[in-house]
């Protein structure tokens, strides 16, 4: 078994090794070309929102900010307690007792862990939702959230029943070196999944029609000729069945790229929307969406080259209740070493989450950065830094952004920069391009 494990890690580290390279090589560290004249404009929330709206803001991040962190700590608690002791071994033990075939047990095991955890997470998002209604952000009923969280649990069990049913059948069908497998497969379902997502589960949660306003339509579609991003649609997806936030976003690749709006942003002057679309043109120019599922794809083959050194650690699985030998021949699942047990899921998915957190820093410090790029973007295609500075106010003051966050929620939380931060670099920008620089706002 040493050959194998020292083949993946040495798989592990040449991915990983890749995947750092590739973010450092093209990430736009500096999103504006050039230093600007009499230094970068400071970020000052004072300067563009009144006493009223930063005193909200802070309220909510005040209100908000308990079920975040205590939901985090209690799903990370229960998800490494059922992964890393007996626990969830004997939990799916129980669940799958009547159950034979490989196949099955490990979808019903899978759907049956989703289901504790999301039921365990529940009273957190129940908590949550009602701070968003107190502050009128949310405008469901009750009923309706409760749909929507029954059709998240859905798709995540058929993700989740997709992505582990291939995980244990390379793991039978290769015992000491499904990490190959496992990586290759990972890879390609991440790419499959970003395709697909737009097509088959955002019509799970949306409905979307064309866009019927003109002049605001042919505008959009002409800022995107203009741009050089082919879009075949400007469509509305009626957000305001669940919220009162503004967003827009360019959704899909090639032939079904289209540029999608919430309802609640067509109450924003034309000008403000072409701002935000703008933005969004930027990532579709970039191939943002396209990278980041690449950059994704390969950290899931690296992640998998990991998994397969952690899975193959006798210690660690008997720790999480496991024979490392595999279940004795004759019952369901003995092809293969301990790994291959369907009883193995709770520690995969522990496995999985702990490896998610601590890449999650990481990964918004380079969103933030991707972010940046867009909204220089949004300005050089509509040189109205003015709009752009008005828009990024009313996005802040609509969502209820946090204006000011700590260092703890700007590394766990912050995958965009925040409004005052984008305002500042509005600012740098009109002096960079010798344009007017927008005056404070208040």
């Amino acid at each position: 078994m040493r050959r194998p494990r020292i083949a993946a890690a040495v798989a592990a580290a040449v991915l990983f090794a890749a995947l750092g390279t590739v973010i450092a090589v093209t990430t736009p560290w500096n999103p504006l070309p050039g230093p600007v004249h009499g230094g970068h404009a400071e970020p000052d929330p004072a300067l563009d929102f009144s006493p009223a709206e930063i005193s909200r803001s802070h309220a909510f991040d005040s209100a908000i900010n308990p079920p975040a962190y205590a939901g985090l700590v209690a799903g990370l608690a229960l998800i490494l307690a059922l992964g890393l002791t007996p626990l969830g071994a004997r939990f799916l033990g129980w669940v799958t007792a009547r159950t034979r075939h490989w196949a099955l047990r490990v979808v019903v095991g899978a759907m049956a862990l989703t289901a504790l955890l999301r039921v365990a997470g529940l009273p957190f998002r129940i908590w949550r939702e009602s701070i968003l209604r107190r502050y009128g952000l949310s405008t469901q009923s009750w009923p309706e959230w409760l749909v929507d969280q029954l059709k998240s649990l859905g798709v995540t069990w058929v993700i989740y029943a997709v992505a582990l049913l291939l995980l244990y059948a390379v793991v039978r069908r290769f015992p000491r070196y499904w990490w190959t497998g496992a990586a290759a497969g990972g890879f390609v379902l991440v790419v499959l999944v970003s395709f697909i997502y737009p097509i088959a589960v955002e019509p799970v949660f949306n409905r979307f029609h064309s866009l019927r306003q003109e002049p605001l339509r042919s505008d959009l579609l002409a800022m995107a000729e203009r741009d050089g991003v082919p879009v075949t649609d400007v469509l509305v997806a009626d957000a305001s069945r669940r919220t009162t936030s503004l967003n827009a976003y360019v959704s899909g690749f090639g032939s079904t790229r289209r540029i999608v709006l919430y309802d609640t942003l067509l109450e924003s002057p034309p000008a403000r929307v072409e701002s935000i679309v703008g933005h969004e043109l930027g990532h579709a120019k970039r191939n943002d969406v396209l990278w980041g599922t690449l950059v994704g794809a390969l950290g899931v083959a690296g992640a998998m080259c990991l998994l397969h050194l952690l899975m193959t650690s006798p210690r660690l699985l008997r720790r999480a209740g496991i024979d490392p030998a595999g279940p004795p021949a004759g019952r369901p699942g003995a092809r293969g070493a301990g790994a291959a047990d369907p009883r193995s899921i709770a520690l995969v998915l522990a496995l999985v989450t702990a490896g998610t957190q601590v890449s999650g820093p990481v990964m918004n410090l380079v969103s933030r950065h991707i972010e940046a790029r867009a909204d220089v973007h949004a300005l050089n295609l509509t040189r109205d830094p003015s709009t752009f500075v008005s828009m990024q106010h009313e996005l802040s003051v609509r969502n209820i952004s946090d204006l000011n966050p700590d260092a703890l929620e700007y590394v766990l939380w912050m995958s965009h920069p925040p409004g005052p931060e984008r305002i500042a670099m509005a600012r740098d920008w009109a002096r960079l391009n010798s344009v007017p620089e927008p005056p404070p706002l208040r």
